[in-house]
């Protein structure tokens, strides 16, 4: 009992003095995030949005798989990126292999699913309300997508926020494609772990206050979205 006492002032004291190796873990998780995010977000949202208003063969069955990849299970990512960034890989030439662009790949494979399965279903609805306006003035696809985007930028917003959610947590595929390497690759999540194997409970439990702080603060965000949208709609 006395430990976790000890590990919790601890990692109270980290946070208010500001640690360098916590502020350094921290930095360097939001940048990987935040990279893989614009990335996925800028992929997932206009796809999201063509599902919603183009009909063509296998969308359905197309709309499942998304589905169905939301569900993928983090480590299999971790290693088939891992396999196509090896040295006997066909991009091992390239050296990604235990670096922050290897881990944002990563990322992006596991949230570009989710984010464009939510974007989908919110720009659905938003499509069955626009529909015969839009098809009336006889606009392009892309010009259709558009406007879907804009005017549901909110929801978008939402679908965004819970990939990054998603990602900022995720463990299992980062450490394997980026080696929880001290300095060049280790974020909260990978910190966490091997901070608990050490034994080192202050240094873990500050990074995973941190870690709460950001999931409820995008928990926080989605639900004031939500919220909002639904009482602009009244």
């Amino acid at each position: 009992m006395l430990d976790l006492w000890d590990g919790v002032s601890q990692a109270f004291f980290l946070l208010i003095s500001l640690d360098s190796d916590l502020v350094e873990i921290t930095l360097r998780s939001l940048q990987v995030t935040l990279s893989a995010l614009a990335i996925a977000s800028a992929i997932a949202l206009p796809f999201g949005a063509l599902l919603a208003v183009r009909r063509f063969r296998f969308r359905r069955t197309t709309i499942a798989v998304l589905n169905a990849l939301m569900g993928l299970p983090p480590v299999v990512v971790g290693l088939v990126v891992y396999v196509f960034l090896s040295r006997s890989g066909p991009f091992g030439v390239l050296g990604l292999l235990y670096t922050p662009t290897a881990m944002i790949i990563a990322q992006v494979i596991i949230i570009v699913p989710l984010i464009a399965s939510i974007a989908h279903q919110s720009l659905r609805e938003l499509w069955s309300d626009y529909h015969d306006l839009l098809i009336s003035m006889h606009t392009t696809y892309f010009q259709r997508i558009k406007a879907l985007l804009w005017d549901g930028r909110r929801a978008l917003l939402t679908a965004s926020l819970a990939g990054f959610g998603r990602a900022i947590g995720e463990v299992g595929a980062i450490m394997v494609v980026g080696g929880n390497i001290d300095h060049v690759t280790r974020v909260l999540t990978t910190a966490i772990a091997l901070e608990t194997g050490k034994g080192d409970f202050g240094l873990a439990l500050a990074l995973g206050f941190i870690l709460i702080g950001m999931a409820i603060a995008v928990n926080l965000a989605i639900h004031w979205l939500t919220r909002t949208e639904q009482e602009g709609r009244w």
